[in-house]
């Protein structure tokens, strides 16, 4: 088992565990029982999720000597909303938790991003456990306590910072993956690889085709990995202030084109791979990316199988949706660009004619 220990210095608890091995869900009860003592638990997970691995948590916290609350919400980016949160908020507020009941997410980004809402939310703020299901989530949303749900005008705008007690990554539920998760969740290896890393963006380079495979030395290497870089960076920059933007690359872009698309017809890993490309040819068209560096960076998109393109994108209204995002400051997009693989920079001015110049390459 590979252990990555997450200190934050100014927000309780001051640390907690992502733990990352085969067999890990049977480990649920055990491990909530000692970071979240209490006489029940509540657990959140999807349609999806469920059926394959709801029945084993249970059993799991039930012998830990947990009462086990749970709520399945439909699966789904398009569902992750106030509407889906009030009703979760509802079957635990019927249930009568206390203080102390922890708050379980099982499954992917969408249900940790929910289900952490809903803890934060809860008697103004539950104990809260990750259990993420997809790589996705095991590399980015299970990590740093960013929580929250979408709104109409764009993604993410409602939420909190409320970091888990624990972070579970059995990476034996991978298996269950569709393989248009597994790329997904490369979106965000990569681009932690193209922020900070450039060994592990030769790692997944030499070995596509293991991680694709699910293999489970491989994977758990890659979790791990990625992990450690997200924690290193939460660590410095608990509240999104200054460094951790850094793990926005791609997201700006990204978010914009998923709202533009529709979430039902792109997903959020696809969306980020797009939002990478349009990041690294801004860079390039401002020479602070090395040709060779972008023709890297789009070829290992390729090579995982993420889309690297975006017929009839809508470049007028995906623009204007970019400047709902989250990291608009002052009326101005706050983007993150590349230097080279293994660093990238914060970047407030940019020319709005080359912002609509990327999103038009991706069109091609």
């Amino acid at each position: 088992m590979q252990t990555i220990s997450v200190q934050l210095p100014a927000a309780p608890p001051a640390t907690y565990d992502v733990r990352i091995a085969p067999g890990l869900l049977d480990q649920l009860g055990d491990i909530a029982r000692t970071v979240a003592p209490a006489p029940s638990c509540g657990i959140v997970s999807d349609a999806n999720v469920a059926p394959h691995y709801l029945a084993r948590a249970t059993k799991a916290l039930e012998s830990a000597g947990f009462r086990v609350l749970s709520h399945i919400i439909p699966a789904g980016e398009q569902h992750k909303t106030l509407a889906t949160a009030s009703a979760v908020l509802d079957t635990f507020l019927n249930a009568r938790v206390e203080r102390a009941t922890p708050i379980i997410a099982l499954g992917g980004g969408v249900v940790g991003d929910l289900t952490g809402f809903v803890a934060a939310s809860l008697l103004r703020g539950l104990p809260f456990i990750q259990v993420p299901t997809t790589l996705l989530a095991a590399v980015d949303a299970s990590v740093g306590g960013k929580v929250g749900v979408d709104h109409a005008t764009g993604k993410n705008l409602i939420g909190a910072f409320h970091q888990p007690r624990a972070v579970l990554t059995d990476i034996a539920t991978f298996k269950t993956l569709p393989p248009r998760e597994i790329r997904c969740g490369l979106a965000e290896c990569i681009k932690h690889g193209i922020i900070q890393d450039a060994s592990l963006f030769t790692f997944i380079e030499q070995n596509v085709q293991k991680i694709l495979a699910c293999d489970p030395a491989a994977m758990t290497e890659l979790v791990a990995r990625n992990v450690a870089i997200k924690a290193r960076i939460v660590e410095q920059d608990p509240h999104e202030h200054g460094i951790r933007a850094l793990l926005n690359l791609g997201h700006t872009f990204g978010h914009a084109i998923e709202n533009t698309v529709g979430y039902e017809h792109i997903a959020h890993g696809e969306a980020v791979a797009l939002g990478t490309v349009a990041a690294g040819r801004l860079a390039a068209a401002q020479n602070s990316l090395p040709r060779e560096d972008l023709e890297k960076i789009i070829a290992l998109l390729s090579a995982v199988g993420l889309p690297t393109s975006q017929k009839n994108l809508d470049i007028e209204k995906t623009f204007s949706t970019m400047f709902t995002d989250k990291n608009v400051r002052g009326g101005k997009l706050r983007l993150i660009l590349p230097t080279k693989i293994g660093h990238a920079e914060i970047v407030t001015r940019v020319d709005e004619s080359r912002i609509r110049a990327a999103l038009q390459s991706l069109t091609t």
